[in-house]
């Protein structure tokens, strides 16, 4: 008798003791780290951005349209025909913001602007105790004491101004001539050395009355005459032992700025104007002029040949 013999099947199940678990926390970390990336985004866009921007960006999302209705490039500048916004001082410039930069710039001006009301206490102090100087020098001079009322000293927004003017019967230089009295020499050359003290610069300007000679403004006048006797003031200064480098300007000035203009003929709008210039005043000239040594001479020995009229200078 056969019997039916059937394999008998062994199914053996092998357990680890840690599963795989898939790639799942792959995902969820990839997500985290994005969304932190971004948040630490928009954290630095916020931060760098001015105050203008962020609002216009805020109106942008509250109504989307008002830029292509209303005009402008931006929600920032769309009420206003003037572009809006502005420099960001929180922009850097290398390791330093605008702000910063701004605040140094008006410190550095606050401070030389300091410095300069300073110095020019300090020269306005220099320049009167010059005056003081000068006066001291006439009084005890037996020669210049006797001229005292001819010059006037005084200062001005210009610097220490040294007027010598003439008298009737005291005059600086021969009539219509640009030829020095003796006295006027003696004036200018003591006062020139005493102007040595102050490293100031000096403007010398010529004036005469009103009275014209005979051929008017047309042939040799009035403004030759005054430049040429402000140039021979000069000159004698030089030879009284006054610094050449210290004359910055030359000119005459005719009869245009009278010393009484209540009589344009009065003598003492005969004069000299001999100004120790202050810093602002010499800065200004030589913005104006382009150059530190300007001298405005007349022609020499033209009024030789031409005769003056009644009354002259």
């Amino acid at each position: 008798m056969s019997e039916d013999v059937r394999p008998i099947v062994i199914k053996r199940i092998k357990k680890s003791a840690a599963g795989h678990h898939g790639g799942a926390w792959k995902l969820a970390y990839a997500d985290f780290v994005t969304a932190m990336m971004a948040f630490f985004l928009l954290m630095w866009l916020l931060g760098s951005t001015a105050n203008g921007d962020l609002k216009g960006i805020a109106e942008y999302f509250q109504n989307p349209m008002r830029v292509s209705l209303s005009g402008g490039t931006g929600a920032g500048d769309a009420t206003s025909i003037l572009k809006g916004g502005g420099k960001d001082i929180t922009a850097t410039s290398g390791q330093v913001k605008g702000g910063e930069m701004a605040a140094k710039r008006d410190a550095g001006k606050d401070l030389r602007e300091q410095l300069r009301k300073e110095f020019e206490m300090r020269e306005r102090a220099a320049l009167n105790e010059l005056k003081q100087s000068i006066e001291k020098l006439i009084d005890s001079n037996s020669t210049l004491r006797q001229f005292k009322n001819q010059l006037l000293i005084d200062v001005t927004p210009e610097g220490l101004r040294i007027q010598i003017i003439d008298e009737k019967n005291r005059p600086m230089f021969d009539l219509s001539s640009a030829d020095l009295k003796p006295y006027s020499r003696v004036i200018l050359r003591e006062i020139g050395k005493a102007l040595n003290a102050v490293p100031n610069k000096v403007s010398f300007s010529g004036h005469t009355d009103a009275a014209q000679y005979s051929s008017g403004e047309k042939g040799f006048s009035n403004w030759e005459l005054s430049a040429n006797r402000a140039n021979a003031s000069r000159r004698e200064m030089i030879a009284g032992g006054m610094d050449e480098n210290k004359v910055l300007r030359v000119v005459g000035l005719s009869s245009t700025v009278l010393f009484n203009k209540n009589d344009p003929l009065d003598p003492s709008n005969r004069r000299i104007s001999i100004v120790v210039l202050n810093k602002r005043t010499e800065e200004a000239m030589l913005q104006e002029d382009g150059s530190a040594n300007i001298e405005v001479d007349g022609e020499q020995g033209v009024e030789s040949a031409l005769k003056p009229a009644e009354g002259r200078n």
